[in-house]
């Protein structure tokens, strides 16, 4: 047993093999609650077909996209897919046999420079791409998937730019694959912490990647640190983008993306905190950054 699921929807089980090329695989066994199977118009149901369709799109990634990527976006070899009845399975490559054995809850700044790189690969790969069976918008905080947490949000100012914030991001011409939830959770590190492999894609769709860059700053340093570190390790992701797209051979205005997706950091920024302060009202710094970086970008959205 490797973890459960969230909110009882099954669990991911490492497997060893006999009498195969594989010593051992990874099993992500979905089955929707008994308690889920009914339809009811109301929070938990929202929350519910939003979590079947999650699962729907993984399966679509791994059957559809991953094998696009490449060892400098590193995800893992799908080898089986099924789904029997309410139940679904993605028979995975075990990272752990493959040189990624590691799972951090903390990093260092190289080792988030590693995620970061990982993050400029998969930006560059799909860049222009349209995402066919995946979220039309990727991340799990995307303003249409999350009403409740609009409607729960005790900060009038930052819930009536919300559609604001939302647009700038979608109006970009400078539209990707976002991973949708590139926390340092799901990312397996080398036994250096030079190098990541990423898991869970549930959550992977059409979007600007800087939601991604934003969010993986968020999950690994405090409000602090994040306001610190943030002109290094911009510099240091758009550098990276900058050889990923060479490495694609895309023809792209990179001056113009790079520009376009600075200006988008604040607000991507600023959406993560505005579905923040739906899902956990009142508990925010006043003072904090992401409350001043908010303040600033509502300004520039009135």
């Amino acid at each position: 047993m490797i973890q459960s699921l969230w909110s009882g929807y099954g669990k991911i089980v490492r497997y060893a093999l006999d009498d195969s090329e594989w010593d051992s695989v990874v099993i992500k066994q979905v089955r929707w609650p008994a308690h889920r199977k009914s339809s009811r118009q109301n929070e938990a149901d929202l929350s519910h077909q939003r979590k079947v369709r999650s699962y729907q799109v993984e399966m679509a990634w791994y059957g559809k996209w991953s094998e696009a990527t490449n060892e400098q976006c590193r995800v893992p070899r799908c080898l089986a897919l099924a789904t029997y009845g309410d139940e679904v399975w993605m028979v995975l490559e075990d990272l752990d046999t493959q040189g990624f054995p590691l799972r951090k809850n903390a990093c260092s700044t190289p080792e988030v420079k590693a995620c970061l790189t990982w993050l400029a690969h998969f930006h560059a790969v799909f860049l222009g791409e349209r995402p066919q069976d995946l979220w039309k918008t990727g991340t799990y905080w995307h303003l249409a998937t999350r009403p409740y947490e609009l409607t729960k949000m005790n900060d009038e100012p930052l819930r009536k730019v919300a559609f604001a914030l939302d647009q700038k991001l979608s109006q970009s011409s400078f539209q990707t694959f976002v991973h949708g939830d590139a926390k340092l959770a799901n990312f397996c590190f080398s036994r250096d912490g030079k190098q990541v492999a990423a898991v869970d894609f549930q959550y992977t769709g059409g979007g600007v990647g800087i939601k991604d860059v934003a969010y993986l700053i968020d999950s690994a340093y405090s409000e602090e640190a994040a306001e610190r570190m943030e002109k290094e390790l911009l510099d240091f992701y758009f550098a990276q983008l900058r050889k990923a797209l060479e490495r694609t051979g895309k023809m792209i205005d990179f001056v113009a993306l790079e520009s376009d997706w600075r200006s988008l950091y604040p607000v991507a920024w600023t959406d993560f905190f505005r579905f923040l302060k739906g899902w956990s009202p009142g508990r925010w710094n006043p003072q904090g950054y992401s409350e001043r970086l908010a303040k600033i970008v509502m300004e520039q959205c009135r």
